[in-house]
């Protein structure tokens, strides 16, 4: 596929350096211990959120489903994905 855009996580922040709220999210939870797997649950995050922008915890948590995280902590992580959506529904609002 010729002249595709690809969006990778670097670029989610805008050009002042504002973090993109899923990003923020993660920096307010604490989302991650080592975060290897960091990049693969944003970017499955995003996406996901831009089809459904209010989820329910666990429509999150299967939406992200094919991501691994060698930590095993899924909990602070979809909790950080969860405080991402919110922050993106608040910012949308204001």
């Amino acid at each position: 596929m010729r002249n595709a855009k690809v969006l990778t996580v670097e670029g989610l922040a805008s050009a002042d350096g504002k973090l993109h709220p899923v990003q923020q999210g993660i920096i307010e939870e604490q989302g991650f211990q080592c975060a290897f797997c960091m990049s693969g649950f944003i970017m499955a995050t995003v996406a996901f959120l831009e089809k459904n922008p209010n989820p329910t915890r666990t429509e999150l948590a299967h939406g992200i489903s094919g991501n691994l995280c060698r930590c095993q902590d899924y909990d602070k992580i979809l909790t950080a994905m969860m405080r991402g959506a919110e922050i993106m529904r608040e910012q949308k609002h204001a």
